[in-house]
């Protein structure tokens, strides 16, 4: 069953009619003051070791991996022999296009702090719903889903190395009145990353599996002040 096809699956089994969604995870927790993880009750920062089972596959696996990057080396040569086909001119022009947008894409990333998982005040809504990330579930992704009604993230309780669909669970849920999903770029770049931006102005960014995925068309569509 095709990815999208498993997503509409999942959300049918845990009773919630998205208007879109997208698997995704967080980048590492730094670490927070001593006296905010004691208020906080100690809560765990890093998802759960991979289980046994998920070991066995990915051995089990390793015999593909020369397959995909063969097909990987083959789709990137391809797009260098088109390249070459180019003029002198097209190739400069390619090149000068690519590298604005880098520069563009790494100053917002710079002015936002858009390298960094959350804006860094533990004390915001984003900081106080990141300590709680993995108490909700230890497993390393969340299916993030977007509503009528505002934000749900689901999540296997524990971490999974297959079938993560089937062990779903609704782990939290953000009213629209709560936070909002964000695209940084407001579609300008191709990219994985959203921002979950909550009221007091505070956010986290989330990194999707899919580039530009259902859920960054989604958040485009809204009106919005970002987007």
């Amino acid at each position: 069953m095709a990815r999208r096809g498993k997503q509409r699956v999942a959300t049918g089994s845990l009773g919630i009619h998205a208007e879109a969604g997208a698997w995704c995870t967080v980048d590492k927790l730094p670490q927070p003051p001593a006296g905010v993880l004691q208020a906080a009750d100690n809560p765990r920062l890093s998802p759960a070791r991979m289980p046994p089972l998920g070991m066995v596959g990915a051995v089990l696996g390793a015999p593909f991996i020369p397959v995909i990057m063969f097909f990987e080396l083959l789709a990137r040569t391809e797009e260098a022999v088109m390249r070459s086909l180019d003029t002198r001119k097209e190739k400069e022009r390619s090149r000068a296009k690519r590298e604005d947008e880098k520069r563009h894409r790494d100053a917002v990333i710079a002015r936002q702090g858009l390298d960094q998982v959350f804006d860094g005040d533990w004390h915001g809504s984003a900081g106080q719903f990141l300590l709680r990330w993995y108490s909700h579930s230890t497993h390393h992704q969340r299916l993030l889903l977007a509503t009528q009604d505002g934000i749900v993230l689901a999540a296997p309780p524990k971490r999974v190395s297959v079938g993560r669909e089937k062990h779903l669970q609704v782990v939290a849920r953000l009213s629209a009145a709560e936070a909002t999903l964000v695209d940084p770029f407001s579609g300008e770049f191709g990219t994985r990353m959203l921002l979950i931006r909550f009221q007091d102005g505070s956010w986290l960014r989330v990194d999707t599996e899919e580039l530009r995925s259902d859920l960054h068309m989604y958040v485009l569509r809204q009106p919005s002040a970002d987007n």
